[in-house]
């Protein structure tokens, strides 16, 4: 089998590392793929965005399966295209992934059919958003921009100031382009967040094991929010009882929601959750693999990737018995100084073998290039330092390990990854 997998970064390297593993595979292509990739798989300089390219390259390179990594791809329809062509895919439609595309669509949907979230209003003029502030003024209060943007569309603002700052910057400056057209102002919720990954055909759903993120750039959850500093499974605020209400309360509904509206949803849908008090609540809906939570879910699965990808597309994921490690893992992040805002990329990194790799842990690279034969900076997010261990603790003491013997200039990493979860559990 044939498999070409669309994108190019932390994510698509740990997919491709798992599909790998299958006896059922012969060769593994990229696109756009990165300097750690084009180690294990062929890659090819398409971007990810570029519908018609990825349609040319799968007919090109005769391949049985595509699978759509990335979020933009998937919200444009390139799975329809790819379909329409008769290639076999993963990943959902372009009328299911709105799940993700747009948060006015999400919050509309658990609305319709009861699916617990935190209360919202929509606007869509800076006008009325502020008039609504002054009105209600609660903080901290949370202002998402509707469509994709990067991870970076949530502002959870403290006052007024911060507040109307957002509003400007998302609908008046378009800083995430026409994704900010309408916002979405939320209730603040609280209490430990957990994204839980899952495989769905559209009528059966199978959480996989749960994570835990770290999305503020500096220790003790300060500075910005990025894409992911770093992350650990399982999350050990999510325990049998409360994953079982939330197959009862949110994933099942989700899915038969979608049914309904005619919009069925195959392929990985990642629940961002918050347990609030009042039970666990939906942040958002995510329509694809998270990144970094795919650097440490994907390591301890069992089960054959290819295998799930197969019984997905024939609707038949009822009948498969999927099977996980019972050990931890953990993802520390290596991003390049300043990220993530302002960044120098083009920088060497040592430490790393011939296969982009280093002792005792397994290196998902996410922003690097391979010039000349040596591996360099290319992105925000550089290097996903993961191991895995029969404990936490024990995950996170090597992944730390192996974050000390890469070296690149600038090199920024949080040194917290994990305490918040070893504290919830000092078993662990």
């Amino acid at each position: 089998m044939k498999i070409l997998v669309v994108g190019g970064g932390g994510r698509e390297h740990a997919i491709i590392m798992k599909l790998a593993e299958s006896p059922q595979v012969d060769a593994l292509y990229c696109a756009p793929g990165n300097g750690g990739i084009a180690k294990y798989a062929e890659c090819f300089p398409v971007k990810a965005t570029d519908i018609d390219g990825i349609v040319a390259l799968a007919k090109k390179l005769e391949v049985d399966y595509v699978f759509v990594a990335p979020d933009d791809p998937l919200v444009m329809g390139m799975v329809d295209a790819l379909q329409a062509e008769g290639f076999h895919t993963f990943g959902p439609k372009k009328n299911a992934a709105i799940l993700e595309g747009s948060k006015v669509f999400s919050k509309d949907l658990m609305q319709k059919y009861h699916i617990p979230t935190a209360e919202y209003h929509v606007f869509h003029t800076p006008a009325d958003a502020q008039a609504f502030l002054k009105e209600a003024n609660t903080y901290p209060t949370v202002i998402k921009a509707d469509g994709l943007a990067l991870g970076k569309g949530v502002v959870i603002a403290q006052n007024e100031e911060e507040a109307f700052a957002a509003i400007s910057s998302i609908m008046e400056d378009k800083i995430f382009g026409e994704s900010g057209s309408q916002i979405v102002i939320e209730e603040f919720l609280t209490g430990p967040e957990v994204s839980v990954l899952s495989f769905t055909d559209g009528k059966t759903v199978v959480p996989m094991v749960s994570s835990m993120d770290h999305k503020r750039a500096l220790d003790g959850d300060m500075g910005p929010n990025t894409g992911g500093m770093g992350t650990v499974a399982p999350n050990p605020y999510y325990t049998p009882e409360i994953a079982r209400e939330c197959m009862e309360t949110i994933f099942l509904p989700t899915i038969h929601a979608m049914q309904k509206e005619g919009r069925p949803f195959q392929g990985c849908l990642y629940f961002g959750l918050m347990l609030t008090p009042k039970g666990p609540k939906v942040i958002e809906y995510n329509c694809r693999f998270g990144d970094p939570e795919t650097q440490v879910v994907l390591p301890l699965l069992k089960t054959d990737l290819v295998e799930i990808m197969q019984a997905i597309w024939e609707e038949k994921l009822d009948q498969l018995e999927i099977q996980w490690k019972d050990e931890s893992a953990a993802c520390v992040v290596m991003a390049s100084g300043g990220y993530p805002k302002k960044y120098t990329t083009g920088l060497p990194i040592s430490g790393l073998d011939e296969n982009g790799q280093i002792e005792g842990c397994f290196v998902y690279h996410a922003g690097t290039k391979l010039e000349g034969g040596k591996i360099l900076t290319s992105g925000g997010r550089v290097l996903g330092v993961t191991a895995t261990a029969d404990s936490l603790r024990n995950a996170l003491k090597t992944a730390y390990a192996g974050v000390e013997k890469i070296t690149f200039q600038n090199a920024h990493y949080r040194k917290d990854i994990g305490q918040r979860a070893l504290k919830a559990l000092p078993e662990l």
